[in-house]
């Protein structure tokens, strides 16, 4: 018999409960491949696009045309986007205002991005702690199973008068099954949670300072054309 033929054997002749907990983390493996093709692809995507937006930005665009440009699109707006969106409107809207000094209009041109860049980051990050977890309890869930198939096999040896290593080689081996895929399921999970977190702390980064150099922009200019401030209103 062929090693694939033996281990789908094993597989559905294991205990209940074994089984269980493969059908478990089987599960756990799928879940956790489908989180990290999704992250991958929306993290990917907002890395490159931050970086093309920068590139625009220091490009010497007007920054008043840059925002209309983004504002007549404002929905489909990507992260880095977004956060200069909200900061320079937020500035166009209060710089007219003679209550406010300058100091003032600046601040709440920065709470704005960061009420932003705390949305957007949270969206690269949703699903990440669950990869996390798949990651951290699934070795424990195919521990489990392969402690109640040894278990199982030595119940059964109990049972008979002479004990054969053929007897209990087989609950043995289904419960061995339960701890690779345990590990199967934990493996990828793992290192697609540290090389996701570390992108999007990446991305952060990015966002952080292109928000200090947005302000600091705007604080050396100190002016928005008329109709930019008529938009933002």
């Amino acid at each position: 018999m062929q090693a694939e033929m033996s281990i789908t054997a094993l597989i559905f002749e294991a205990s209940f409960v074994v089984q269980l907990v493969m059908l478990l983390l089987l599960a756990f493996s799928v879940a956790g491949w489908m989180m990290i093709f999704q992250r991958r692809k929306i993290i990917q995507s907002a890395s490159q696009h931050a970086t093309a937006f920068e590139d625009r930005f220091w490009s010497g665009v007007d920054l008043a045309r840059l925002y209309q440009e983004i504002g007549a699109r404002a929905q489909n707006a990507n992260g880095m986007e977004k956060l200069f969106y909200a900061g320079f409107k937020e500035f166009a809207r209060l710089r007219g205002n003679p209550a406010l000094d300058q100091q003032q209009v600046l601040e709440a041109s920065y709470r704005a991005m960061r009420v932003v860049h705390s949305r957007e980051v949270d969206r690269l990050e949703n699903n990440l702690s669950l990869l996390a977890t798949i990651g951290s309890i699934s070795p424990y869930v195919g521990l489990f199973g392969t402690v109640w198939g040894i278990m199982n096999a030595f119940i059964g040896l109990g049972a008979v008068q002479q004990a054969t290593l053929a007897m209990v080689a087989p609950g043995i081996a289904e419960a061995l099954i339960a701890t690779a895929m345990g590990l199967f399921a934990a493996i990828p999970a793992v290192i697609a949670y540290n090389r996701f977190a570390h992108r999007v702390e990446k991305v952060d980064n990015q966002y952080l300072n292109f928000m200090d150099e947005l302000l600091a922009i705007l604080q050396r200019q100190g002016s928005t054309p008329p109709k930019a401030a008529g938009n933002a209103a």
